[in-house]
């Protein structure tokens, strides 16, 4: 299963359909649980709601700007390898505070998409389509170029 966690609700109609657009196309490969959680001031709450929805084997991946960038193929590598040990690889996409620190010790792997700042939602759709890329790389059909 992938997991993503993120916190605020998508207000734009434009993003919701982005998301429902890729999280359908990635459930032909494989279960996907979307979990979206109330955006708080205090990220030591925000900690204690996202770690709730994390289990102890779950392959958590922090998407954050001091992770490790990677291409497309690299990405997809890290998603086929990890399926081996692990049932679910969890994604966390932090509030526009960040991440606590106690969510960031939990994480196996910490992503960077880019040094640069993405809109939540926007970045929402950017994961899942990257998801998907590597599924479809994995799985060597025609998508990726």
């Amino acid at each position: 299963m992938i997991k993503i966690i993120c916190l605020g609700k998508l207000k734009e109609s434009y993003l919701q359909e982005l998301v429902r657009d890729y999280a359908s196309r990635i459930e032909k490969y494989h279960k996907l649980e979307l979990i979206e959680l109330k955006d708080e001031e205090d990220l030591e709450r925000e900690a204690e709601y996202i770690l709730k929805h994390i289990d102890n084997k779950d392959y958590v991946i922090t998407l954050e700007i001091e992770g490790k960038e990677m291409d497309s193929v690299s990405f997809a590598k890290l998603l086929d390898k990890t399926f081996i040990t692990h049932s679910t690889i969890t994604f966390v996409i932090g509030s526009s505070t960040g991440l606590s620190n106690r969510v960031k010790a939990r994480s196996n792997y910490k992503l960077s998409f880019s040094s640069l700042t993405f809109p939540h939602g926007l970045f929402r759709g950017i994961l899942l389509e990257q998801i998907y890329r590597a599924f479809k790389i994995n799985n060597h059909e025609n998508y990726h170029k």
